[in-house]
């Protein structure tokens, strides 16, 4: 859904786009002002059962070889209680706390107190100030974008000390992984509770906030849209990339290396792995600029759903397949390897030239050339709250004639990707395509719904010239 909205005087552009980016935002996006029941069940759900799954999956890799089953028929059959695999499960200590502690410290070092040089000598990489989209009550904030000099900071210490220093063992993640669990949730919890009762008493901006009236959906979702300390410290830059996303790829590393130290080498599916989510994470770090623009960042407000999940749910479920592979080596066949790997990087490529696609016809208002010929598109209008109509442009060519969300195509072409790399032996690696399947679908869902009650008839007309969502003839 590529668009970009049409411009007449500079003065008019710029009342204009910031009171439709306000006033737009606040009937088309974000989250809801009333809860429905199914909402409500939705989160309770969520609030309930996230935490303990994470904690199953975790623990069936720990105490039986990632078997999703077993475990269960040991509870139903009465060979264990709860309290035997609760008993099992190791605790916090104050080594994984002085490692997590340390490790989120140094992220906010990074974050606050180094600005960027990458732009400076990284030719097409945008860093350094850059503003946001208009929030809801009209405000623009400014970034310091420096994730990917975050990432390159961390990964060169990280081998330096693997290789020279030798302070601590590249394994130390992974020998630590259950006790950081712990800690990981202790963060997510806190700064969660943070936010709600920042949201209440002392916000970054009053008219940023959404209340519900109820608790548990303010809880989940945030009633603050950007909460900050200071200037710079935005909650939900930080959270998003770091110190999640950064961990992402020193997690796996911490995986190969043990895999190295239980088995005297790195197996290929581990090397894929590290590999190809690798690419994902240094191209999230590569166009962080650009994911000011998304939905996470322009559209969600800052509660448990990202506080916690951040800091839980992405690092300990998003590296489900190198966690796998300690336990079950798999050493693919070479055209399995190459197969899997062309897969991966095509899944790649598909989503980042769509997402390029987009952004090139935003910026040059259509005037460009999309697969070597002038795109096409649809002309739409929308009204504002206040009667003040805009017009947009609904591309339809390149990708974005194949489906309306290609880029989640390529998107789960990727995640199915690191699945394949650890067979078939278990079900366990394979949450992952699972869950982004249903989190995209939905999203797409979500998404046309609102472009829906934002453009209407036109909506339909570009329905119509471009049917399908995710795959070209099928969905």
């Amino acid at each position: 859904m590529a668009t970009h909205q049409e411009k007449k005087t500079s003065e008019e552009r710029k009342h204009k786009s910031t009171q439709n980016d306000t006033q737009t935002s606040q009937v088309q996006w974000g989250r809801a002002w009333e809860v429905d029941w199914f909402s409500l069940a939705s989160i309770l759900f969520l609030l309930m059962f996230a935490p303990l799954i994470v904690y199953y999956f975790v623990m069936s890799c720990d105490q039986y070889q990632c078997s999703l089953i077993d475990p269960l028929i040991d509870l139903l059959t009465g060979n264990k209680h709860l309290s035997d695999i609760w008993n099992k499960t190791p605790t916090l200590t104050y080594r994984a706390a002085g490692i997590y502690a340390l490790w989120v410290t140094f992220q906010v070092f990074l974050y606050v107190f180094v600005p960027d040089f990458c732009h400076k000598f990284l030719p097409g990489y945008v860093g350094g100030v850059q503003e946001g989209a208009v929030t809801p009550a009209g405000v623009v904030n400014k970034y310091e974008i420096n994730g990917l000099q975050a990432w390159i900071i961390t990964h060169v210490l990280w081998f330096a000390n693997a290789y020279y220093f030798h302070c601590f063992s590249p394994t130390i993640i992974f020998d630590n992984w259950i006790p950081l669990l712990w800690c990981a949730n202790i963060l997510g919890y806190a700064v969660s509770t943070f936010a709600m009762i920042k949201g209440y008493f002392f916000p970054t901006n009053a008219k940023d906030c959404k209340f519900t009236g109820n608790f548990f959906y303010d809880y989940m979702m945030g009633i603050e849209f950007n909460p900050r300390i200071g200037k710079w410290f935005d909650f939900k830059l930080f959270f998003n990339g770091r110190p999640g996303i950064v961990a992402w790829t020193l997690i796996n590393l911490s995986y190969a290396a043990k895999q190295q130290e239980l088995y005297g080498q790195v197996t290929n599916s581990m090397i894929l792995v590290n590999v190809l989510q690798g690419i994902y994470v240094l191209d999230f770090f590569w166009n962080e600029a650009w994911y000011l623009k998304t939905i996470d960042i322009c559209h969600d407000h800052f509660g448990w759903y990202l506080g916690w999940g951040d800091c839980v749910w992405l690092p300990y479920l998003y590296t489900l397949q190198g966690l796998y592979l300690v336990y079950h080596p798999v050493q693919l066949r070479t055209a399995n390897a190459i197969g899997i790997l062309m897969l991966g990087l095509i899944g790649y490529y598909i989503f980042r030239m769509t997402n390029h696609q987009k952004d090139l016809f935003r910026r040059t208002n259509g005037n460009c050339k999309i697969w070597g010929k002038k795109p096409e598109y649809i002309e739409c209008s929308y009204m504002s709250v206040d009667g003040t109509k805009y017009y947009s442009k609904l591309m339809t060519s390149g990708f974005w004639g194949w489906a309306r969300h290609f880029n989640y195509t390529g998107d789960l072409m990727g995640s199915l990707a690191y699945c394949l790399t650890c067979g078939f032996e278990h079900i366990l690696p394979y949450f992952y395509i699972v869950y982004m399947t249903i989190l995209l679908t939905h999203r797409c869902i979500r998404d046309e719904h609102r472009c829906f009650s934002k453009y209407g008839k036109d909506w339909k007309r570009y329905t119509a010239a471009v049917p399908y969502r995710l795959i070209p003839g099928i969905f």
